[in-house]
Parts: structure tokens; C-alpha cells; sequence
């Protein structure tokens, strides 16, 4: 029986840090409840695109983001409850360790706090591989660290022997959190990594097929399914209503104007562009537009009646070449931005609109080269607009993420897409209807950003 989403059966898995193995359990308990028949709502607290994919694959849902930082506090419910509508539970994958946040601002952006804003008890991961009884004083500390976190059991993984076992759930009797899984020691998981994490599924679809059906049995064989849905139904109700897109739109002043039928907007998808939040093409819909999603690796045009392109994140630097390859999209992409109509590009984006990346022509929509860096460049970011675009009107403040090992230089143009708070400076271009920056941010924070690139596409 569905219920309504602001009383969903939900859990959060969390773990003491990264590399505890919380992604396997969390995509396996997903894969394994689906394949009980249950519809499962996937989500992943912060600003990560990659495991969303694999959340979706397990269970043929949209996987949704949960950022406290980059969207406020008062979001993360009402989105929760838009992914989980018609769901029977929902399955919340944290980030990094149980507490750890944005730096330097307390439990803001950490899975504790998410955890506290959806009322949703929390399953520990524990990499027990290296301790015995020692496990017990970790999870006791996790535990009752935050009186406000409901830690609800624990799975222990990497655990070597029946005997290692033995001795963890011996040590575990004392902390008084119960033992809802086991999982042995094992060869890990096929899901190579690269240079920003897990290689998309976008990438790998086959082959990811079969990694989340090799989590999911590694789940159901070792952990009790029947105990985590009780756990996640021990779950307190949501006040509020679901977040909804067309509402967002309409209270958020001024209101939207009518958009013809047929205003296309082109999304970049495929491969090379897998970095975008849902609620980006929701709002886009919501506004008026008909969204089109195209691949820049095969398709030679862009969709018939393009009036604005969104190019998000992803991985052009990996395929620099066969972009490069594709020179009728790319003199497209130029001639549609030479015309004024809107583009927003974010990260990916940005490198596909530049002259070259690592000396492959792209674009050449704006004077600038790219090209990769052993340098990452990690972390969430204040901003307030600069220049005017389709995106805003300079002065509005957003909040947003950067990750990449890629350079663009120069980095701003005439006029810069935003000032960043800190560190001190300013990035990004606008240029015509360009708006394209380093920049991830989400929308859902501000609806007017898509309503205001709607309208342009009317306009221009």
C-alpha cells in the first residue's frame, strides 16, 4: 500500500567516514527492496550527481540530491517528499562521515543534520576489518554523540571470519544498537573510479547492470531486510507539502509569463554531460519549456527549434576528441549562441563552449582554452551575481558547488558570471545570452533562475 509522502518509510545509511562502504549497502538495500516488489524513493544527502545514477539504476526511480547547503534547510523535507510521492519507502545515502558538513559551518550539509530534518532513523556502516571489540566504543560514541540522531543498528562490513563476527556482535551487545547486517570480506564491488569519483552509469551501463545486482545479493545475503523496513518505519512524520515546481515558480514573484507552445529547450546529456539535478528540467517544464535532451558525442544538430541550450557537469575532458569530432554540433552550439539566445553552461558546460580543451577545438563560443590539472578543485561556494545574464540580475546571491581538476584560463571574462565569497574573487562569463561558469548550482533554491532563462528564450 502507498502512503503519502510526508510519512514514507525512510532510513538514512551513514558511516563513521568515507570508504566505509555505505554506497554498496545503500544501492544494494535499494536493488534488494525493488526486487521485493516495494517502489523505493533513492536520494543521496549533497551535491554528488555520480551515485544518484546508480541509485536509479537499483530502482528504476529518478535518484535525487538532499543538500542542506546548497538548497537551505527548509528544502530538504519538501524535496524529499516530491521524490517519495507514490513511493512504499525511501533509502538516503549520506555523505563523507555521519557529521562531517560544509566546513566551517557546524552539522550544516552533513547527513546528521538531514537525518534530523527528515525525522529518519540513521543504519551506521562500520568497516570492521581492523577491530574487534573496539567496534563497540566507535559506535557507542557515534551513538551518543547527537542525542538528536537516532542511530537505529549497524552493519558491519569487511568482516573477516565467522569468529570476527562473533566477536563484534559480542562487542556490540554493550552499546545497546543492534546488528541489522554482516557483510564478509570480500572482492570489491566492480565500480571503477577515475579522477572525480565512481564512473558514471552513463558510461558503463552494462557492466553497472551488474555491479548493483552484485550489491544487491551481497545485501540480501547478508543483512536483515525485514528489520530495516521496520527500522524505516519507525520513521517520524514530515510537516509541510511536497515541494512542486509550477508552486515554486508562482510564489516566487513575479509571476511567470505565458511561453508559446513548442519553446524547445536542449538539455546536454549522454556520456560526456551526466552532471544535472532533476528538478533543473522540472522547473524548465514548469516555466513553459518542452526540455529535449541530446548527446553532443552523436548527434550532429541540435534539436529542431532549439531556442536556449543548458549544458551541466559531467566529463568532456575525457572525451575531448570525439566532441571534438562532432565539428556540425559544435559550429551549431557557436551559431546559437552568435544569435544571443540563452545558454547556461556549468562546469562541463563551460569547457565545451571554450576555443579548445587540451589543445582539441570545441566550441569557440568564448576566448578562453581549458585544459586538465593535477589539481582538485573541491567545495561548496557563496556567490552573488556580477553581471546581468539569463540566469539573474547581478546582485543575486546563490550558493553553489565546485568540483574539477580542470583549468580555464582566463578565468573570467569582460564580464564575470559570479563573485565568490570565498576564496575572494570572481569567475565565469556572460557574454550575449551565455552565462557559463564553474559553478553547480541547484535551482530548486531559486526557481526564478529558470523562469528568467525561459522568458529569454521567449524574447530572444
Amino acid at each position: 500500500m502507498l502512503t503519502s509522502p510526508s510519512s514514507v518509510p525512510r532510513l538514512v545509511v551513514a558511516a563513521p567516514s568515507s570508504g566505509s562502504g555505505k554506497t554498496t549497502v545503500a544501492t544494494g538495500l535499494m536493488a534488494a527492496l525493488t526486487a521485493r516488489g516495494l517502489a523505493v524513493s533513492p536520494h543521496k544527502v549533497g551535491p554528488d550527481y555520480i551515485d544518484p545514477g546508480y541509485h536509479s539504476l537499483a530502482t528504476g526511480r529518478t535518484g535525487r540530491n538532499l543538500d542542506s547547503y546548497l538548497c537551505g534547510p527548509d528544502l530538504v523535507g519538501p524535496l524529499f517528499a516530491h521524490g517519495a510521492r507514490g513511493c512504499d519507502i525511501a533509502v538516503v545515502e549520506g555523505v563523507m562521515g555521519l557529521f562531517d558538513g560544509a566546513a566551517g559551518e557546524g552539522e550544516l550539509a552533513s547527513t546528521a543534520q538531514v537525518a534530523k530534518l527528515l525525522r529518519a532513523p540513521v543504519v551506521l556502516v562500520v568497516d570492521a576489518s581492523s577491530q574487534s571489540r573496539s567496534v563497540a566504543a566507535l559506535v557507542h560514541g557515534f551513538a551518543s554523540w547527537d542525542p538528536e540522531v537516532r542511530i537505529g543498528g549497524v552493519i558491519l562490513n569487511k568482516v573477516a571470519s565467522d569468529r570476527h563476527e562473533e566477536l563484534l556482535r559480542e562487542a556490540l551487545e554493550s552499546a545497546g544498537v543492534p546488528v541489522l547486517g554482516v557483510l564478509r570480506r570480500v572482492a570489491q564491488v566492480d565500480t571503477p573510479s577515475r579522477h572525480l569519483g565512481l564512473v558514471p552509469v552513463a558510461e558503463r551501463r552494462a557492466s553497472a547492470v551488474d555491479s548493483v545486482a552484485a550489491m544487491a545479493e551481497q545485501v540480501s545475503r547478508g543483512c536483515d531486510l525485514e528489520a530495516l523496513v521496520a527500522l524505516a518505519r519507525g520513521a517520524g512524520a514530515l510537516s509541510g507539502a511536497a515541494w512542486d515546481a509550477a508552486e515554486a515558480l508562482v510564489s516566487s514573484p513575479p509571476p511567470p509569463l505565458p511561453s508559446p507552445d513548442g519553446l524547445v529547450v536542449a538539455v546536454a546529456g549522454g556520456p560526456a554531460f551526466t552532471f544535472s539535478y532533476a528538478e533543473h528540467a522540472e522547473l524548465l517544464s514548469a516555466a513553459g519549456a518542452e526540455v529535449v535532451v541530446f548527446d553532443p558525442l552523436r548527434d550532429e544538430a541540435l534539436p529542431e527549434g532549439t531556442a536556449g541550450l543548458v549544458i551541466g557537469g559531467g566529463f568532456p575532458e575525457v572525451y575531448a576528441a570525439e566532441l571534438s569530432s562532432n565539428e556540425a554540433l559544435r559550429k551549431e552550439v557557436s551559431a546559437l549562441a552568435e544569435s544571443g539566445a540563452p545558454v547556461a553552461a556549468e562546469c562541463a558546460g563551460l569547457l565545451y563552449l571554450c576555443r579548445e580543451l587540451d589543445g582539441q577545438p570545441m566550441c569557440g563560443v568564448l576566448d578562453a582554452t581549458a585544459r586538465m590539472s593535477e589539481r582538485l578543485t573541491l567545495g561548496y561556494r557563496d556567490a552573488v551575481a556580477v553581471s546581468d545574464s539569463v540566469l539573474a540580475v547581478a546582485g543575486t546571491r546563490m550558493r553553489g558547488h565546485e568540483f574539477h581538476r580542470t583549468v580555464v584560463e582566463p578565468g573570467s571574462g569582460a564580464a564575470p558570471a559570479w563573485g565568490v565569497l570565498a576564496p575572494r574573487r570572481v569567475e565565469g562569463f556572460v557574454e550575449r545570452g551565455v552565462h557559463a561558469s564553474y559553478l553547480h548550482t541547484h535551482w530548486a533554491s531559486e526557481p526564478g533562475v529558470a523562469r528568467r532563462f525561459v522568458e529569454r528564450c521567449r524574447t530572444s
